[in-house]
């Protein structure tokens, strides 16, 4: 089905739908994996995999944390721009995950030391090129500055995947607590705007404003991203068994 650039509605604090009390419920799910700064020591891509991405400082850690709904699971650096590893997430029921997120570093941030920039931009954009498993891709960007060059770049990066519908995305418009309800329309209908220069007949792109504060977008944002990982197909019943054959009489 294409989706192109469209608005989401806010959520209440106790969501009514239940497919959004469903998506929430998984993603709270979410528990650490692994962490790895070459893409040879991810696992095996044997399940889809959703990749954060976001300039430093536009709340990247914060969402994550907000929508598996724990504090501490995606590691916020009080020093922006130090995170420098793909950190792997695993999502879904304990003993058999169906999905995994990917925390990829932040960028942007100009006091760190260029060749390590450089490095870890480089496996950032190996991973986001290259991983087959990639199946979406969650953008950070801050409402009230919305889309950097540097986002623009990355954008223009993964045009291709995106338009060809091979990888999904969501944009989110972080931070959106601290505009007017009037800019925050106004900071919508400009992300909208851009985002639609991607839009194709295959492609799915949404974008919505999110705030981890007043928790608003947070049950469209997980419905999102539920509905970008198939649901494993429910076991079939067992047959019964045939009746034993009766014993021949001795």
């Amino acid at each position: 089905m294409t989706q192109s650039a469209t608005a989401r509605s806010n959520d209440s604090d106790i969501p009514s739908d239940p497919a959004v009390r469903e998506a929430l419920a998984w993603t709270q799910s979410a528990r650490f994996l692994t962490t790895a700064s070459l893409l040879t020591q991810l696992p095996p891509p044997t399940l889809p995999e959703v990749a954060f991405v976001g300039r430093s400082n536009a709340g990247k850690s914060t969402a994550i944390n907000t929508l598996a709904q724990h504090r501490r699971l995606a590691f916020a650096s009080k020093t922006p721009g130090r995170t420098q590893h793909i950190n792997l997430f695993e999502v879904g029921p304990l003993d058999a995950a169906d999905a995994r997120w990917a925390d990829l570093p932040g960028y942007g941030y100009a006091a760190v030391a260029r060749g390590a920039k450089l490095r870890w931009q480089q496996v950032m954009a190996d991973y986001l090129a290259n991983r087959h498993a990639l199946a979406g891709i969650v953008m950070m960007v801050d409402s009230r500055h919305l889309f950097t060059p540097l986002d623009q770049q990355l954008l223009d990066f993964v045009s291709q995947r995106v338009a060809t519908g091979e990888v999904k995305l969501l944009v989110l418009l972080t931070k959106a607590d601290k505009l007017s309800r009037n800019d925050a329309a106004k900071a919508l209908a400009k992300a909208q705007k851009v985002l639609g220069q991607l839009a194709t007949d295959d492609a799915d792109i949404s974008v919505s404003l999110f705030s981890a504060l007043s928790r608003q977008g947070l049950g469209d944002a997980a419905l999102t991203l539920r509905q970008w990982v198939p649901r494993a197909a429910p076991e079939a019943p067992e047959a019964p068994a045939a009746p034993a054959a009766p014993l021949s009489p001795a």
